[in-house]
């Protein structure tokens, strides 16, 4: 024991003088805009981010890692008029994820900062057009001051359409007038080899995207489903990419108090315009929904709200679709438990990759709340589900600080509950849905969405239902397309719209 205590005493005397600034409490961060980008006395405004890795390698482009966030730390501030000599810093006390910089141990690292001016960094989850960012600067921990000029704007996606892509733009009176400005849907629509060729009507896909997409994203797959229609390896049918991306975040096609009449558009005015424009399918069994993550969950919740007008629904990997699991919390129990911590006081894990829990639904939401208010993934959540608050804004389900939840919030939220709306109204429901669900999931979901789906089964298996749900064994999120689920699916789709 005494051979101990001599031991912690040197270490402890070893702590105390070492010297200030061994961690980071004292780095910070002093951002310029180049005078290149200030001409005409331009000025910027938005959310300025510096990003800093540890990462031994030199890089060019520093992007923050879900599947790994110790290795990126993201500082973020308000800006406003950046430019002209006016900048901006941040210190060791900034918003920061996964830790504040201060805890950043002593070594050498690089930084880059970028300006978002648009606000969509939380969507994205990176840059995209017309962001300002820095060069990679590299710096050493003992250091006081990091300078960071904002010299280049990311460039806007290209997007080269192929010849049988149109890319539809309608106003929509219900949004416009909920909004008090214009509002437009957009989608892009693929059709097949033979549309030209004659005058027949086809079925139609709606598919809708997972949470960081828009429209445009699937354009780059539409080349090889437009390839396999001519093979015969997928039916002809017409294509329409829907957009779920607005302001908030994703707003699923669900009718909100904050991101309006998304779902009621929809279906009453959006796609009769496109059916007015393109050979289509006008008829419910020609009309076959699909989306994977939040697209999952937006074209279940469209068939579960409109189940007269469609034919039948392909959910892959949806978002929580019974909020007994909502990634882990169970948000019907009253009063309402932690968001963050089950009833062992153990973190609920959000993300995990390869057996691996990579990231706890904390650190998320911190990391989201250092991207910015608005558009990332829980507060989009709120954009759908919550009320609207006194400040107009989507109340918060829960303290990003304590994760203890709003019971008024968490109450409002139940009429977003898929297995809700399915148990309460399955008399209705249950006749129209017939041979109309079906849903499919890795077992290993990557953010645990498995676990609310095999909910929901148990109370598709009480309701007498007929939906057909599929589990891949050792799916994650990214996987389940593997070994061709999608022409699958298309197969099955066209089996509905055109049965023997």
């Amino acid at each position: 024991m005494r051979v101990l205590g001599t031991q912690l005493n040197k270490i402890l005397l070893i702590f105390l003088f070492l010297p200030l600034g061994i961690f980071g409490e004292n780095v910070s961060f002093k951002i310029d805009v180049d005078p290149s980008l200030t001409k005409n006395n331009k000025t910027f405004s938005g959310r300025l981010f510096v990003l800093v890795s540890n990462s031994k390698r030199s890089l060019d482009i520093i992007r923050p890692n879900f599947m790994n966030p110790r290795s990126v730390y993201v500082a973020a501030t308000e800006v406003s008029h950046l430019g002209k000599g006016r900048g901006a810093q941040l210190h060791s006390n900034a918003v920061c994820s996964p830790q504040m910089l201060s805890s950043l141990p002593a070594g050498e690292y690089q930084a880059m900062a970028v300006l978002d001016d648009d606000w969509n960094f939380s969507y994205h989850f990176n840059m995209d057009g017309g962001d300002l960012y820095s060069d990679v600067v590299r710096f050493t921990i003992p250091m006081q001051n990091v300078a960071l000029s904002l010299k280049k704007v990311a460039p806007y996606k290209k997007v080269s359409l192929p010849l049988n892509v149109n890319v539809v733009k309608m106003e929509s009176k219900n949004l416009s007038k909920f909004w008090g400005r214009s509002v437009n849907m957009q989608a892009s629509v693929m059709l097949p080899p033979s549309y030209k060729k004659g005058d027949r009507k086809y079925p139609v896909v709606y598919d809708v995207h997972g949470f960081g997409g828009d429209h445009l994203h699937p354009i780059r797959n539409m080349r090889q489903f437009t390839k396999e229609m001519k093979s015969g390896e997928r039916p002809e049918m017409i294509y329409v990419f829907l957009n779920g991306h607005c302001p908030l975040g994703h707003h699923v096609f669900a009718d909100s108090a904050n991101n309006g009449p998304w779902g009621t558009a929809l279906v009453e005015e959006f796609i009769p315009h496109l059916e007015s424009k393109f050979r289509m399918d006008a008829r419910p069994q020609g009309r076959l929904l699909t989306g994977h993550s939040s697209g999952g969950w937006s074209t279940l919740w469209i068939m579960i709200t409109h189940p007269d007008f469609f034919g039948g629904v392909w959910s892959t990997a949806p978002d929580p679709v019974d909020f007994r699991n909502f990634t882990g919390p169970d948000l019907s129990h009253y009063p309402p438990r932690n968001m963050y911590k089950n009833e062992q006081g153990k973190d609920y894990n959000l993300v995990r990759f390869g057996g691996r829990e990579v990231m706890s639904l904390k650190q998320f939401v911190i990391q989201e709340r250092a991207f910015g208010r608005f558009g990332g993934q829980f507060a989009s959540f709120e954009a759908v589900f919550s009320p609207k608050g006194k400040d107009g804004q989507p109340m918060p389900l829960f303290c990003r600080d304590t994760g203890i939840i709003d019971p008024v919030v968490q109450k409002s939220w139940e009429k977003y509950d898929i297995a809700v709306v399915l148990r309460k109204n399955w008399e209705k429901l249950g006749p129209k849905l017939h041979g109309k669900i079906r849903i499919i999931i890795g077992t290993e979901d990557t953010f645990h969405l498995n676990e609310a789906v095999v909910l929901l089964e148990e109370v598709l298996k009480e309701l007498k239902s007929d939906a057909v749900i599929q589990y891949i064994e050792g799916g994650d999120h990214f996987n389940i397309y593997r070994n061709g689920l999608a022409n699958r699916i298309a197969r099955e789709m066209y089996s509905v719209a055109r049965p023997k």
